[in-house]
Order: structure tokens, then C-alpha cells, then sequence
């Protein structure tokens, strides 16, 4: 069956292991300590960064965003992929998050390691500017609960570990923040199911 290199706590690894599950395709997993990468692993994907899934034919795919449509292209029983085309709100979300959100979202969490980069910024401003992305994405909700559908969809399940990340950096400044959809979606998604089938360390047989 397919192999997932996976490490939980990783947000790009969290919705890889999303989709496979939504999706019902059989996998095995091995979680990758980061001090000591598998060798497979970097035989597979030289670059050495999760989630990687290695195919039953060989093929190898390293992006996350790839593992979501593969895995979702054998199977999609919540039709997550009903937006999930060229020039859609699907992947225009998805590209702001990986884009610029992640970019802020880095430096604000980890603003001593990023504080001699070109663009050096304070934490605060780093904060700042995530907020106005999330503002908007607060507003995107209303009337609809999530993203860009009634139902959860690709956009929802592929952004959410990020906000997640970055609401746990200072929870308590997070709660008081004037973003209650986004808050409320937030906390609906991390008490799904799914995403507690996601992150126990028991819900996979590491059989590596």
C-alpha cells in the first residue's frame, strides 16, 4: 500500500493525513524523527522535508497539496474538490495561505530566528499582517460557516492547521481577538473527528 512520511505536529503533514483519511485509501505510516531522517524517506525525496507518500507504483509525491488531490482523486465522499480548479476561490485561499500568511506566520512565531532577514519586521507587525488576512477570512464565513462552501471543502481542510499554529503562539491574545467566525471554525474543525483521528498516536499502524 502507499507509505506516508509523516510528522504529526507539522501542518503540511496534518492535511495530508486529512485527506487520506477522508479519502478511505489504505495507507502505512512511518513518523519521521526530524535528528534522524529514514534513509528510505530520502531516497524517495531528497529534499527531506514531510509529508512525503511513496506510491505502490514507485511514484513519489512530496508536496502536501499533491497527497490531498491524489488521495482525493481515488476517493472524495465529502466532495471536498467541488472548487478545486484553475482561477477558483479554492486555490486562491490556499495560495495567500501557503504564500503570505506562511510567511508572516513564520516570523511572528519564530520572530529571533527571522530577525536579521532582508525583510526584518517586528513580531507585532509579523502578527498584524497575518490578522488582516485572517480578518478577511472571518469575514468570508458569514452565512456560510465555511470557506467557500456550506460544507467543509479542500480550502477549509488545507488552511485550518496553519490558523491553528498560529492561534496556539499567545492563545490568550488569540481569544480576544474580533474574529468569532473564524474562531468558531476553527475550534469546530480541531473537535472534528477527523482531525482528532488525525493527531492520535494511535490511530496508525507505524509498520516501517
Amino acid at each position: 500500500m502507499p507509505r506516508l512520511y509523516s510528522f504529526r505536529r507539522c501542518p503540511y503533514a496534518m492535511r495530508a493525513r486529512m485527506a487520506l483519511l477522508a479519502s478511505g485509501v489504505p495507507f502505512g505510516l512511518t513518523e519521521v524523527s526530524l535528528k534522524a531522517k529514514p534513509p528510505a524517506m530520502l531516497a524517495a525525496s531528497p529534499k527531506g522535508t514531510v509529508p512525503v507518500l511513496v506510491l505502490q507504483d514507485g511514484r513519489v509525491l512530496d508536496e502536501s497539496l499533491d497527497i490531498m488531490r491524489w488521495a482525493l482523486a481515488q476517493h472524495d465522499p465529502e466532495h471536498w474538490l467541488v472548487d478545486d480548479r484553475e482561477g477558483s476561490e479554492t486555490r486562491a485561499l490556499i495560495a495567500r495561505n501557503d504564500g503570505p500568511f506562511k510567511h508572516h506566520l513564520d516570523r511572528y512565531k519564530y520572530a529571533n530566528r527571522y530577525s536579521a532577514s532582508a525583510d526584518a519586521m517586528s513580531a507585532e507587525d509579523r502578527r498584524a499582517a497575518a490578522m488582516a488576512i485572517l480578518t478577511d477570512l472571518d469575514t468570508r464565513l458569514t452565512g456560510r460557516g465555511n470557506l467557500v462552501s456550506k460544507h467543509p471543502t479542500l480550502a477549509d481542510i488545507a488552511i485550518f492547521p496553519f490558523i491553528r499554529q498560529f492561534s496556539r503562539h499567545d492563545a490568550d491574545w488569540w481569544a480576544s481577538q474580533p474574529v468569532p467566525r473564524l474562531q468558531q471554525w476553527l475550534d469546530r474543525n480541531l473537535s472534528s473527528p477527523l482531525f482528532k483521528m488525525a493527531m492520535r498516536k494511535d490511530a496508525f499502524v507505524d509498520d516501517s
